[in-house]
């Protein structure tokens, strides 16, 4: 299973949901279902502004986790 730790990152970087959505450009709604680990895809247009805008890398917010 993949894992997004999306909201681990955000708070290593002390930002909020309404301050990265507007770094993003993604909808408070978009990024609300990354952090609670309910998207079904990303694009990858989509995680290079993420880790853009919280200077990390993709397995800084990707985990793969055995089910």
């Amino acid at each position: 299973m993949i894992v997004i730790n999306l909201d681990v990152m955000m708070a290593k970087r002390k930002m909020s949901l309404n301050e990265l959505s507007d770094k993003v450009g993604i909808t408070l709604a978009n990024l609300s279902i990354l952090k609670n680990n309910k998207a079904k895809a990303i694009r990858f247009s989509t995680l290079d502004a993420i880790c853009r805008a919280l200077d990390c890398q993709v397995e800084d917010i990707l985990e793969f986790r055995e089910d």
